[in-house]
């Protein structure tokens, strides 16, 4: 009888112990049985009902031991089905003509941290084994063998097992894998029982051994190996992790998209953090961080194929030097053979030593028996550092950052003022008609080299980058300069259609920039970077256009007033109508100096207390880190303080703004066809607009609602070089109307 409940604490039946799930699966009593693959809520291990020599109280204490077997061979089946590598043999022997979908469910039925609680539980079922060895050799070698000695020799197993069950039940159940199962396990060991918590602390010391090596392969090398969907290190939907690829697969995948295209993908969306898999007791900023060491170690150890022959040209200009560039300029144009040097770009971006630093502190978590959050989170923010440090060298130093900053202050903020005043100038007869749909980009294409040529010099290594564009217009861009003067020769506007004229786009409004940005600067610059300083590019240009054009026809006119008094005067003849026609446009000065005036300050608070402070900032900054997350957030600080500072956030402010340029433009327009075509209405109509423009404008400057908003510092700036002496204010309010002047001014006779 012994022998029989030995055999039976081992998890084998007979005729003394008897399981009732085998036999009604056996009678096919389904009800009695459950569903397949159903856990039972109680063990299915009893006394067969016919041995009536026990004592109740024998019957009871045997119960209780043999439910123990029930609980060892359940955990057992587990731990065998877990640890089953089966499913690997049978996704590889797949044939090609079989779903894609149905192979992945077939290769994702497995767990690898599943495998791993199986392993621990294997170590635990084998300490109970060895116990039932043990008191098997005590029954031998003991004159009168007692039910005593089993029950002393298997006590604390009570403990164990039954709540070992119940975890594993509920894994099998809820399906809880990976991340999940890490949680679950780390809530378990939270129990008042210390044998039992060192036995769930032993598995969850074997779930933290997989997600150190996902984090070694991810931290270390860049790759990211989960097969089975379980590390909360994920790729975005859609796209299959590097270990769930064949050979054959890979290659074909490479062949199909760039190493540059790839490695931005990877950088930008490649990679995110699942929260369903991230365990509870990793913080949110601490994943971060792992994520990005990540992707930043699989950036250093995969540079884009020019990135390589870049680096290993200049590395053997040094070598060589330039008598031999001519001879190496052939091979590198040849690309048969690749320099061995080039295989050792990889390994200076992210040297050896770096991932072996990476790798021992992952080895050290490893080795402790117990999870520790200060220590775990302190070595993710070194390898974080690490890894930023590299990648800010990368950037930084080898692909010239501050250069390339520099060189978008220069054309996209105009810092470069030379050549955006010689390329409005050039370009200026140009824009006086509307852009051709078809021809625009071509057409600025001449003033542009022009100016290049004129004020560009070959050091300017940058300038080969920047390139003009002229995005696909509207209708309303089709209504441009040769309507204004169309209507300027017209002798009244209704004030409806003078409005509503006001709010056409000029068609030379959209004129843009673009910047090629090579590996690894795309990293830095996106696309979202390249578009806000295509914005502030388009604000800048107009406003450079229309304080231009104000100077030009005011140099206009005024020369031409000067020929005419020449003529005059040569002529011997009376002078009192050009002084009269002087004396009449005064008004129309004032207006054009008020607008000046605006315009003007409105431009060097953008490039002087705007633009200049904010790169200084940025400069400093470049200085003094060394980390290129940081560098990312403090580009980011400087573009948002541009936009913010300069208006371009607050709809209401720079919606004025748009209005009064657009009103300075037809105002110049409007005063070089004024000798020819004398239309004071149309004049007086701008500058009643302009004013009204600008009181708008003061009044939006001034409300307390932007006083006391984050730009209440800027917009004091603004108003202080505005109104230093109260005069634009009188101004804003309509004290120095020109309009009301027009009385004074004796009617046309001619």
């Amino acid at each position: 009888m012994l022998h029989e409940l030995l055999l039976a604490l081992l998890g084998f039946t007979g005729d003394f112990v008897i399981d009732e799930r085998e036999q009604a699966e056996t009678l096919g009593l389904g009800g009695l049985a459950g569903p397949p693959h159903q856990f039972p809520e109680q063990p299915t291990f009893k006394l067969a009902p016919d041995l009536s020599f026990l004592h109740p109280s024998e019957r009871s204490l045997i119960e209780r031991l043999v439910s123990l077997g029930f609980y060892y061979k359940e955990l057992d089946q587990f731990a065998t089905k877990s640890r089953n590598l089966s499913f690997i043999h049978s996704a590889k022997n797949f044939s090609l003509s079989q779903d894609l979908e149905v192979q992945k469910d077939k290769v994702r039925k497995g767990s690898a941290y599943r495998r791993a609680i199986a392993n621990g539980l294997v170590e635990i079922l084998s300490v109970y084994r060895a116990a039932v060895l043990q008191i098997e050799q005590n029954l031998l070698s003991d004159p009168l063998p007692i039910l005593a000695t089993v029950t002393q020799g298997l006590n604390k197993f009570e403990v164990l097992l039954p709540p070992l069950y119940e975890l594993i039940v509920e894994i099998e159940r809820e399906d809880i894998r990976g991340g999940q199962l890490l949680n679950l396990l780390h809530k378990r060991c939270h129990c008042g029982v210390p044998e039992l918590q060192a036995c769930i602390q032993r598995l969850l010391w074997h779930g933290h051994q997989v997600m150190y090596n996902q984090l070694a392969s991810w931290m270390v090398y860049g790759i990211l190996q989960d097969q089975h969907g379980e590390f909360f290190i994920q790729r975005q939907d859609g796209r299959s992790d590097d270990s769930e690829l064949s050979h054959s697969e890979q290659i074909k995948k490479f062949m199909e998209k760039s190493a540059d295209d790839t490695t931005l993908t990877d950088w930008h969306s490649g990679f995110h953090i699942s929260l369903e898999m991230l365990p509870e007791y990793i913080h949110m900023r601490v994943a971060e961080s792992i994520l990005f060491a990540g992707k930043a170690v699989r950036v250093l150890r995969n540079p884009t194929t020019n990135f390589r022959l870049q680096e290993s040209f200049m590395r053997q200009l040094v070598l060589k030097g330039s008598s031999r560039v001519q001879s190496y300029i052939a091979t590198f144009s040849s690309q048969r053979e690749v320099s061995p040097a080039m295989n050792l770009i990889a390994e200076d971006l992210l040297p050896q030593s770096e991932a072996d630093k990476i790798d021992a502190m992952l080895k050290e978590l490893k080795k402790s028996s117990e999870f520790q959050k200060r220590l775990f989170e302190s070595a993710v923010g070194s390898i974080r550092i690490i890894a930023a440090n590299h990648l800010w060298q990368l950037v930084v130093v080898r692909a010239d950052l501050n250069g390339h900053l520099k060189a978008l202050k220069d054309y996209f903020l105009l810092a470069k003022g030379d050549f955006f005043q010689c390329f409005l100038e050039e370009s200026r007869q140009l824009m006086r008609l509307p852009p051709r749909q078809s021809t625009a980009e071509a057409d600025l294409m001449v003033p542009f080299q022009l100016a290049a040529l004129k004020t560009v010099g070959d050091e300017d290594k940058y300038f080969s980058r920047v390139s003009l564009r002229m995005p696909s217009f509207g209708i309303n861009m089709s209504t441009s300069q040769v309507d204004l003067k169309t209507k300027s020769a017209a002798m009244t506007i209704p004030p409806q259609d003078k409005t509503s004229s006001e709010s056409l786009v000029d068609g030379w409004d959209g004129i843009a920039l673009e910047y090629s940005v090579d590996w690894p600067l795309q990293l830095f610059f996106t696309q979202e970077v390249i578009s806000k300083y295509r914005k502030v590019f388009q604000y800048l240009i107009r406003l450079k256009r229309t304080q231009m054009e104000l100077e030009k026809s005011w140099a206009a006119v005024m020369h031409q007033d000067h020929i005419d008094f020449a003529t005059n005067r040569r002529n011997r003849k009376n002078n009192f109508a050009p002084r009269h026609c002087r004396q009449r446009s005064t008004p129309m000065w004032r207006v054009r100096e008020h607008m000046t005036f605006l315009i003007r300050n409105l431009q060097f608070y953008i490039q002087v207390d705007v633009i200049e402070s904010q790169w200084n900032l940025l400069q400093a900054h470049l200085q003094d880190s060394h980390d290129f997350t940081e560098l990312v957030g403090f580009h980011q600080e400087y573009l948002a303080a541009l936009i913010s500072q300069s208006f371009l956030d607050i709809g209401s402010v720079s919606r004025i703004l748009d209005s009064i340029m657009k009103l300075c433009l037809q105002f110049c327009w409007s005063i070089e066809q004024y000798e020819r075509n004398p239309n004071m209405s149309e004049l007086e109509h701008i500058a009643e607009e302009f004013n009204k423009k600008s009181n708008s404008l003061y009044t939006i400057l001034r409300s307390s609602r932007l006083a006391g908003s984050q730009r209440a510092p800027f917009l004091r700036q603004f108003l202080m070089r505005l109104n230093f002496n109260s005069f634009f204010e009188q101004t804003a309010r309509g004290v120095l109307n020109v309009v009301r002047a027009r009385p004074t001014m004796p009617l046309q006779q001619e």
